[in-house]
């Protein structure tokens, strides 16, 4: 679905804050902090915003092109990233970049605390370094909603009621013991969201 809003007009404000506002109050603070921290650190920064099927992502470039992008935030009901669209390409002696894609890497955030970590601000300056274009050095960003999935995921988390929960306890002392899969389907994905936003 196309956007009904204009760059940062009034409807794009109030269209990203019912984006957020679709996430549980522990996540809506989360993303409220990371985006202030990001925009502190990118105040030129034009966000393009997507609201698609898998995430909800606000992606930082100099212009109004995605392909100019080098940072999203992407969330999800499991969680919250910082993606680094070009980060396949980044320095990272620390290992702290995840993902195997040919291009985009990503970070988990717990806390927007992490974004001033020193080694996560060295990949944060290295990928402002590499950006396709560089960002202005003064002027006012944008806010532009590029789009809009009519379908989407639950973007929070299903609440687990005390007997469903027992259930599953009894259900599991019957079952021999396999181990925990590491295919496990709450896996963080926040790189194909990265992806997923550039080819829009």
């Amino acid at each position: 679905m196309k956007p009904e809003s204009g760059a940062s007009s009034p409807s794009a404000q109030a269209q990203l804050r019912a984006f957020i506002e679709k996430f549980g109050p522990a996540d809506q603070r989360l993303i409220r902090a990371v985006r202030s921290a990001v925009r502190k650190r990118l105040p030129t920064a034009n966000e393009l915003v997507w609201d698609n099927y898998n995430f909800f992502v606000i992606g930082y470039s100099a212009t109004e092109r995605p392909t100019d992008s080098i940072l999203s935030i992407a969330a999800r009901a499991n969680g919250v990233g910082l993606c680094f669209i070009y980060g396949a390409s980044l320095p990272d002696p620390k290992g702290l970049l995840l993902g195997s894609g040919r291009q985009t890497r990503f970070i988990r955030l717990e806390s927007a605390a992490r974004l001033a970590d020193p080694d996560v601000e060295a990949l944060i300056k290295a990928a402002i370094d590499e950006a396709p274009r560089p960002f202005p050095r003064d002027g006012r960003s944008k806010l532009i909603v590029r789009s809009i999935a009519t379908k989407q995921r639950p973007r929070q988390r299903p609440v687990k009621s005390s007997s469903s929960a027992a259930a599953r306890r009894g259900s599991n002392r019957s079952r021999p013991n396999r181990g925990v899969s590491s295919a496990s389907p709450n896996r963080f994905h926040a790189a194909s969201a990265a992806r997923s936003s550039k080819r829009r």
